[in-house]
């Protein structure tokens, strides 16, 4: 297993340049360990000057809040800031093409899932000395955390979690959350009786966003990842794949069912139950004729296997980092100010409905009469960890094998203990690389 650096063949699929000859050599070439002895991009890091990039500055509802930001930083700092961005489907790989080029300086937008892969390149600055004046959640903090060492600065911090429409649960004579996973799959029986098309708990069930299935798993008891070893296809995986097949063979979750298609019904009033991230009931109300849909939206913690157990969640979220070299003391002083002023990351949420990462940020008034981010903050985000995988650049195949394996399982062409142990034949070969 690779911890501190990129194989070559990782590097190559990460990047996405594949056989570049000349080109991508000097690409790898600029690539190293994050205790390797490296140079900054050469340029004055006292510059006032820098760039930001960010995949938020492509979108059209995002890209007016952060330009106010980067505008009153301008004029108080008497600075000049390039906004550099990508879509966020390609920001990865452009990312590090041109950070792995020296091309891109200043302050970098990171999701929490690409941390790792990027702080690998040994480009990033270490951002420990400054971390301890936000103010941030202990959470918040290790979302910004590799290899013990703090390259991103948490600017939101949330995470994926279930999403329950207690319209639904009342008229089906649920009056609490269930607790536990005995608790839940009773309550989704109860559900299924309502008729009329409800799909109980519209879960992942498609390759594309079967990785929902990872906290399930860590909810049985497997740890998908100890040490060195993969340990997926224990029998805790097992038993979270076999009773994931049992729900979807007595209809309590539906075929083919990704993200998009959970929205759409939960949405329409067609399912009590969806998992997604915290920025959810936004996105999902806006899209529903029911306007009162949204009130009826609230966060659930994941159901434990025995009471007492700590439920599990996939953290989520973005974090600034800062490259090495040209205008780097300005940039981190803008991410300090970006993701911890008072004034700005309350217009941030009001703005954008995305979480603080300060226990002041959550606080304000402005953040704090939101119940529902509240909440989930209190109920979800606050045990949820990042994936033990993404430390790897082959992060994305890995979940994409153990993905369609579980599909396989659901299917009825595999049994659980087969597919998981494929499984983890596939992912223990793909950490390797």
């Amino acid at each position: 297993m690779t911890t501190n650096g990129i194989s070559r063949r990782g590097a190559l699929r990460m990047f996405g340049i594949g056989a570049l000859g000349v080109a991508g050599a000097g690409v790898l070439g600029a690539c190293a360990p994050s205790g390797a002895s490296t140079s900054s991009n050469g340029g004055d890091t006292k510059s006032k000057n820098f760039d930001f990039t960010s995949w938020s500055l492509n979108e059209e509802a995002a890209k007016p809040s952060i330009e106010k930001i980067i505008k009153a930083w301008e004029t108080e700092q008497k600075s000049k800031i390039r906004a550099v961005s990508y879509p966020y489907n390609e920001y990865l790989s452009q990312l590090t093409l041109k950070l792995g080029g020296g091309e891109t300086t200043g302050a970098v937008h990171l999701d929490i899932a690409w941390l790792a892969a990027v702080a690998q390149m040994g480009k990033l600055a270490d951002l420990g000395s400054v971390a301890g004046k936000g103010g941030y959640t202990d959470v918040a903090l290790n979302s910004g955390k590799y290899d013990g060492k703090q390259y991103g600065l948490p600017w939101n911090t949330g995470s994926i979690g279930l999403i329950a429409n207690t319209k639904l649960l009342k008229k089906a004579g649920i009056d609490k959350q269930p607790g536990t996973v005995e608790e839940f799959e009773d309550a989704l029986r109860e559900l299924k009786g309502l008729g009329g098309g409800v799909v109980p708990y519209a879960a992942a069930t498609k390759v594309a966003q079967l990785k929902d299935i990872f906290p399930w798993m860590q909810t049985f008891g497997c740890k998908l990842l100890d040490g060195d070893k993969v340990t997926i296809g224990d029998d805790a995986s097992i038993d979270a794949v076999t009773w994931y097949k049992k729900l979807h063979d007595q209809k309590l979750i539906a075929a083919d069912v990704d993200r998009f298609d959970a929205r759409a019904l939960f949405s329409q009033g067609k399912a009590a139950f969806y998992d997604d991230a915290i920025i959810g009931k936004g996105v999902t109300s806006a899209q529903s004729k029911d306007k009162t849909l949204a009130d009826a939206m609230q966060p659930v913690p994941r159901p434990v296997l025995k009471a007492g157990d700590t439920p599990q969640a996939l953290l989520w979220g973005g974090v600034i980092a800062i490259v090495k070299g040209k205008g780097q003391d300005a940039a981190t002083d803008f991410a300090l100010h970006a993701t911890t002023d008072p004034e700005t990351i309350a217009q941030y949420f009001v703005e954008r409905a995305l979480p603080p990462s300060t226990t002041a940020g959550l606080a304000d008034p402005k953040v704090a009469k939101d119940t529902f981010t509240t909440e989930w903050t209190e109920k979800i985000t606050k045990t949820a960890t990042g994936s033990p995988f993404w430390q790897f650049a082959q992060n994305a195949q890995i979940e994409e094998a153990v993905a369609k394996q579980v599909q396989a399982v659901l299917v009825g062409k595999s049994k659980p203990k087969d597919a998981m142990k494929q499984a983890a034949e596939e992912v223990s070969d793909l950490i390797k690389r």
